[in-house]
Protein backbone atom coordinates (compact mmCIF):
# COMPACT_ATOMS: atom_id res chain seq x y z
CA UNK A 1 0.00 0.00 0.00
CA UNK A 2 1.24 3.49 -0.88
CA UNK A 3 2.21 5.50 2.19
CA UNK A 4 0.56 8.80 3.11
CA UNK A 5 3.91 10.55 2.67
CA UNK A 6 4.20 9.35 -0.94
CA UNK A 7 0.62 10.40 -1.70
CA UNK A 8 1.25 13.83 -0.15
CA UNK A 9 4.42 14.31 -2.19
CA UNK A 10 2.65 13.37 -5.40
CA UNK A 11 -0.29 15.65 -4.62
CA UNK A 12 2.09 18.56 -3.98
CA UNK A 13 3.93 17.84 -7.23
CA UNK A 14 0.70 17.71 -9.26
CA UNK A 15 -0.50 20.92 -7.58
CA UNK A 16 2.70 22.73 -8.57
CA UNK A 17 2.38 21.50 -12.16
CA UNK A 18 -1.25 22.64 -12.20
CA UNK A 19 -0.22 26.13 -11.13
CA UNK A 20 2.33 26.27 -13.96
CA UNK A 21 -0.14 25.09 -16.60
CA UNK A 22 -2.74 27.56 -15.34
CA UNK A 23 -0.24 30.41 -15.64
CA UNK A 24 0.74 29.26 -19.14
CA UNK A 25 -2.93 29.18 -20.11
CA UNK A 26 -3.39 32.78 -18.98
CA UNK A 27 -0.30 33.91 -20.90
CA UNK A 28 -1.47 32.08 -24.04
CA UNK A 29 -4.93 33.64 -23.69
CA UNK A 30 -3.48 37.15 -23.70
CA UNK A 31 -1.22 36.35 -26.66
CA UNK A 32 -4.13 34.75 -28.52
CA UNK A 33 -6.23 37.88 -28.19
CA UNK A 34 -3.47 39.98 -29.74
CA UNK A 35 -2.60 37.59 -32.58
CA UNK A 36 -6.26 36.86 -33.38
CA UNK A 37 -7.07 40.57 -33.63
CA UNK A 38 -4.04 41.07 -35.85
CA UNK A 39 -5.05 38.19 -38.13
CA UNK A 40 -8.62 39.47 -38.42
CA UNK A 41 -7.45 42.99 -39.26
CA UNK A 42 -5.03 41.80 -41.96
CA UNK A 43 -7.32 39.22 -43.57
CA UNK A 44 -9.18 41.66 -45.90
CA UNK A 45 -5.88 42.74 -47.45
CA UNK A 46 -4.83 39.16 -48.21
CA UNK A 47 -8.24 38.34 -49.66
CA UNK A 48 -8.09 41.44 -51.88
CA UNK A 49 -4.62 40.49 -53.09
CA UNK A 50 -5.86 36.99 -53.88
CA UNK A 51 -8.83 38.33 -55.87
CA UNK A 52 -6.57 40.77 -57.74
CA UNK A 53 -4.15 38.05 -58.89
CA UNK A 54 -7.05 35.73 -59.80
CA UNK A 55 -8.62 38.52 -61.85
CA UNK A 56 -5.39 39.32 -63.68
CA UNK A 57 -4.82 35.68 -64.56
CA UNK A 58 -8.40 35.25 -65.73
CA UNK A 59 -7.94 38.17 -68.14
CA UNK A 60 -4.35 37.45 -69.17
CA UNK A 61 -5.02 34.50 -71.45
CA UNK A 62 -1.98 32.38 -72.30
CA UNK A 63 0.74 34.56 -70.85
CA UNK A 64 4.16 32.98 -71.00
CA UNK A 65 5.58 33.98 -67.64
CA UNK A 66 8.00 32.04 -65.41
CA UNK A 67 5.76 32.54 -62.36
CA UNK A 68 2.98 30.64 -64.16
CA UNK A 69 5.00 27.59 -65.18
CA UNK A 70 7.02 25.06 -63.20
CA UNK A 71 10.79 25.32 -63.58
CA UNK A 72 13.10 22.65 -64.94
CA UNK A 73 14.20 21.65 -61.45
CA UNK A 74 12.38 18.80 -59.71
CA UNK A 75 13.15 20.33 -56.34
CA UNK A 76 10.20 21.49 -54.28
CA UNK A 77 10.69 24.15 -51.64
CA UNK A 78 8.31 23.97 -48.68
CA UNK A 79 8.14 26.82 -46.18
CA UNK A 80 7.14 24.93 -43.01
CA UNK A 81 5.75 27.07 -40.18
CA UNK A 82 5.79 25.50 -36.71
CA UNK A 83 6.61 26.79 -33.23
CA UNK A 84 9.76 27.28 -31.21
CA UNK A 85 8.25 25.69 -28.11
CA UNK A 86 6.22 22.61 -27.33
CA UNK A 87 3.29 22.13 -24.94
CA UNK A 88 0.85 23.07 -27.69
CA UNK A 89 -1.02 19.82 -28.16
CA UNK A 90 -0.96 18.56 -31.74
CA UNK A 91 -0.13 21.94 -33.27
CA UNK A 92 3.34 21.05 -34.56
CA UNK A 93 2.54 17.44 -35.47
CA UNK A 94 -0.26 18.62 -37.79
CA UNK A 95 2.16 20.48 -40.08
CA UNK A 96 4.82 17.78 -39.77
CA UNK A 97 2.40 15.03 -40.81
CA UNK A 98 1.09 17.20 -43.64
CA UNK A 99 4.57 17.52 -45.17
CA UNK A 100 5.62 13.90 -44.65
CA UNK A 101 2.30 12.64 -46.07
CA UNK A 102 2.38 14.97 -49.09
CA UNK A 103 3.77 12.23 -51.33
CA UNK A 104 6.91 14.22 -52.15
CA UNK A 105 10.20 12.34 -52.16
CA UNK A 106 12.32 13.75 -49.28
CA UNK A 107 15.28 13.88 -51.67
CA UNK A 108 13.33 16.29 -53.89
CA UNK A 109 12.26 18.55 -51.02
CA UNK A 110 14.15 21.53 -49.65
CA UNK A 111 12.68 23.08 -46.53
CA UNK A 112 12.67 26.62 -45.27
CA UNK A 113 11.77 26.20 -41.61
CA UNK A 114 10.12 28.78 -39.39
CA UNK A 115 10.07 27.28 -35.90
CA UNK A 116 12.68 25.12 -34.16
CA UNK A 117 10.29 22.23 -33.51
CA UNK A 118 9.75 21.71 -37.22
CA UNK A 119 13.43 22.11 -38.03
CA UNK A 120 14.44 19.46 -35.50
CA UNK A 121 11.70 17.08 -36.68
CA UNK A 122 12.51 17.29 -40.38
CA UNK A 123 16.27 17.08 -39.87
CA UNK A 124 15.81 13.84 -37.93
CA UNK A 125 13.90 12.41 -40.89
CA UNK A 126 16.54 13.26 -43.45
CA UNK A 127 14.99 16.35 -45.03
CA UNK A 128 17.28 19.05 -46.35
CA UNK A 129 16.82 22.41 -44.61
CA UNK A 130 17.64 25.21 -47.02
CA UNK A 131 17.18 27.99 -44.51
CA UNK A 132 15.93 28.56 -40.98
CA UNK A 133 14.04 31.63 -39.74
CA UNK A 134 12.84 30.34 -36.38
CA UNK A 135 12.96 33.71 -34.61
CA UNK A 136 10.41 35.15 -37.05
CA UNK A 137 7.47 33.26 -35.53
CA UNK A 138 7.85 35.01 -32.16
CA UNK A 139 6.60 38.29 -33.65
CA UNK A 140 5.89 38.00 -37.42
CA UNK A 141 6.48 41.19 -39.40
CA UNK A 142 5.82 41.95 -43.05
CA UNK A 143 9.52 42.71 -43.49
CA UNK A 144 10.29 39.13 -42.41
CA UNK A 145 7.98 37.77 -45.10
CA UNK A 146 9.69 40.02 -47.67
CA UNK A 147 13.12 38.67 -46.68
CA UNK A 148 12.06 35.00 -46.79
CA UNK A 149 10.19 35.37 -50.08
CA UNK A 150 13.11 37.26 -51.58
CA UNK A 151 15.43 34.31 -50.94
CA UNK A 152 12.92 31.74 -52.18
CA UNK A 153 11.91 33.70 -55.30
CA UNK A 154 15.57 34.19 -56.17
CA UNK A 155 16.10 30.42 -56.04
CA UNK A 156 12.99 29.91 -58.17
CA UNK A 157 14.17 32.47 -60.77
CA UNK A 158 17.60 30.80 -60.91
CA UNK A 159 15.85 27.41 -61.44
CA UNK A 160 17.31 25.91 -58.29
CA UNK A 161 13.76 24.94 -57.30
CA UNK A 162 10.75 24.25 -59.50
CA UNK A 163 7.84 24.68 -57.08
CA UNK A 164 7.17 26.59 -53.86
CA UNK A 165 4.72 25.58 -51.12
CA UNK A 166 3.84 26.85 -47.67
CA UNK A 167 2.73 24.52 -44.86
CA UNK A 168 1.07 26.21 -41.91
CA UNK A 169 -1.87 25.95 -39.51
CA UNK A 170 -4.85 28.06 -40.57
CA UNK A 171 -6.74 29.77 -37.76
CA UNK A 172 -10.51 29.21 -37.87
CA UNK A 173 -11.40 29.96 -34.27
CA UNK A 174 -10.07 29.37 -30.77
CA UNK A 175 -10.74 25.64 -30.96
CA UNK A 176 -10.39 24.79 -34.67
CA UNK A 177 -6.95 25.01 -36.32
CA UNK A 178 -6.47 23.33 -39.71
CA UNK A 179 -3.06 22.33 -41.20
CA UNK A 180 -2.79 23.59 -44.79
CA UNK A 181 -0.31 22.86 -47.60
CA UNK A 182 -0.67 25.64 -50.17
CA UNK A 183 1.12 25.98 -53.50
CA UNK A 184 2.60 29.45 -54.02
CA UNK A 185 4.52 29.07 -57.29
CA UNK A 186 3.82 28.42 -60.07
CA UNK A 187 0.60 30.32 -59.43
CA UNK A 188 -2.38 28.09 -60.09
CA UNK A 189 -6.11 28.74 -59.69
CA UNK A 190 -9.03 26.50 -60.51
CA UNK A 191 -11.78 27.89 -62.72
CA UNK A 192 -14.09 28.09 -59.69
CA UNK A 193 -11.51 30.11 -57.73
CA UNK A 194 -10.93 32.50 -60.61
CA UNK A 195 -14.67 32.96 -61.12
CA UNK A 196 -15.21 33.61 -57.41
CA UNK A 197 -12.23 35.94 -57.26
CA UNK A 198 -13.30 38.07 -60.24
CA UNK A 199 -17.07 38.20 -59.78
CA UNK A 200 -17.06 41.59 -58.06
CA UNK A 201 -14.62 43.06 -60.57
CA UNK A 202 -16.73 41.90 -63.55
CA UNK A 203 -19.79 43.54 -62.04
CA UNK A 204 -17.89 46.78 -61.50
CA UNK A 205 -16.60 46.83 -65.09
CA UNK A 206 -20.07 46.26 -66.47
CA UNK A 207 -21.47 49.07 -64.34
CA UNK A 208 -18.75 51.48 -65.49
CA UNK A 209 -18.74 50.21 -69.11
CA UNK A 210 -14.94 50.18 -69.15
CA UNK A 211 -12.67 47.57 -70.79
CA UNK A 212 -9.82 45.77 -68.99
CA UNK A 213 -6.46 47.54 -69.48
CA UNK A 214 -2.93 46.92 -68.14
CA UNK A 215 -0.47 49.70 -67.46
CA UNK A 216 2.29 48.56 -67.85
CA UNK A 217 1.75 45.40 -69.90
CA UNK A 218 0.61 42.06 -68.52
CA UNK A 219 4.06 40.52 -68.00
CA UNK A 220 5.41 43.56 -66.17
CA UNK A 221 2.31 43.62 -64.01
CA UNK A 222 2.85 39.98 -63.07
CA UNK A 223 6.51 40.72 -62.28
CA UNK A 224 5.32 43.29 -59.75
CA UNK A 225 2.14 41.77 -58.38
CA UNK A 226 2.96 38.06 -58.02
CA UNK A 227 5.96 38.59 -55.68
CA UNK A 228 3.69 40.81 -53.59
CA UNK A 229 1.04 38.11 -53.74
CA UNK A 230 3.49 35.43 -52.53
CA UNK A 231 4.78 37.70 -49.77
CA UNK A 232 1.25 38.56 -48.67
CA UNK A 233 0.18 34.93 -48.55
CA UNK A 234 3.27 34.03 -46.50
CA UNK A 235 2.72 36.92 -44.09
CA UNK A 236 -0.91 35.89 -43.70
CA UNK A 237 0.23 32.33 -43.01
CA UNK A 238 2.67 33.58 -40.36
CA UNK A 239 -0.02 35.59 -38.58
CA UNK A 240 -2.55 32.76 -38.69
CA UNK A 241 0.08 30.28 -37.50
CA UNK A 242 0.93 32.51 -34.54
CA UNK A 243 -2.75 32.75 -33.60
CA UNK A 244 -3.20 28.99 -34.04
CA UNK A 245 -0.15 28.24 -31.87
CA UNK A 246 -1.44 30.37 -29.00
CA UNK A 247 -4.93 28.91 -29.37
CA UNK A 248 -3.57 25.36 -29.35
CA UNK A 249 -1.34 26.06 -26.35
CA UNK A 250 -4.18 27.71 -24.44
CA UNK A 251 -6.40 24.70 -25.10
CA UNK A 252 -3.65 22.22 -24.19
CA UNK A 253 -2.85 24.04 -20.94
CA UNK A 254 -6.55 24.26 -20.08
CA UNK A 255 -6.86 20.49 -20.51
CA UNK A 256 -3.67 19.93 -18.49
CA UNK A 257 -4.97 22.15 -15.69
CA UNK A 258 -8.29 20.28 -15.62
CA UNK A 259 -6.46 16.95 -15.52
CA UNK A 260 -4.28 18.19 -12.65
CA UNK A 261 -7.36 19.25 -10.68
CA UNK A 262 -8.99 15.86 -11.22
CA UNK A 263 -5.80 14.08 -10.18
CA UNK A 264 -5.54 16.22 -7.04
CA UNK A 265 -9.10 15.26 -6.10
CA UNK A 266 -8.31 11.56 -6.56
CA UNK A 267 -5.08 11.85 -4.58
CA UNK A 268 -6.86 13.75 -1.80
CA UNK A 269 -9.45 11.02 -1.57
CA UNK A 270 -6.73 8.38 -1.59
CA UNK A 271 -4.82 10.28 1.11
CA UNK A 272 -7.91 10.58 3.32
CA UNK A 273 -8.62 6.87 2.97
CA UNK A 274 -5.02 6.00 3.84
CA UNK A 275 -5.15 8.37 6.82
CA UNK A 276 -8.42 6.88 8.01
CA UNK A 277 -7.00 3.39 7.62
CA UNK A 278 -3.92 4.40 9.60
CA UNK A 279 -6.04 5.89 12.42
CA UNK A 280 -8.27 2.81 12.50
CA UNK A 281 -5.21 0.58 12.70
CA UNK A 282 -3.74 2.64 15.57
CA UNK A 283 -7.02 2.50 17.49
CA UNK A 284 -7.23 -1.26 16.97
CA UNK A 285 -3.69 -1.67 18.29
CA UNK A 286 -4.42 0.53 21.31
CA UNK A 287 -7.61 -1.40 22.13
CA UNK A 288 -5.85 -4.72 21.65
CA UNK A 289 -3.02 -3.58 23.90
CA UNK A 290 -5.45 -2.40 26.58
CA UNK A 291 -7.31 -5.72 26.51
CA UNK A 292 -4.03 -7.62 26.80
CA UNK A 293 -3.03 -5.61 29.89
CA UNK A 294 -6.39 -6.08 31.56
Amino acid sequence: MVSMRDIQRRRTSVSNIGQITKAMKLVSTVKLQKTRARAEQAKPYFEKMYRTVAHILSRSGQVNHPYLHAGDSKKKCIIAITSNRGLAGGYNSGVEKLVTASGFDPEDVELVTIGRKGKEFFERRGYSVRGDYSDVINNPMYSDAIQICGEVLKAFAEKEIGEIYVAYTAFKNTVVHTPVLMKLLPVEFTEEEIEAGTQKTHAREEALHTPMNYEPDEEESLDIIIPKYVTSILFGALIEAAASENGARMQAMDNATSNAEEMIEKLSLQYNRARQSSITQELTEIIAGAEAIS
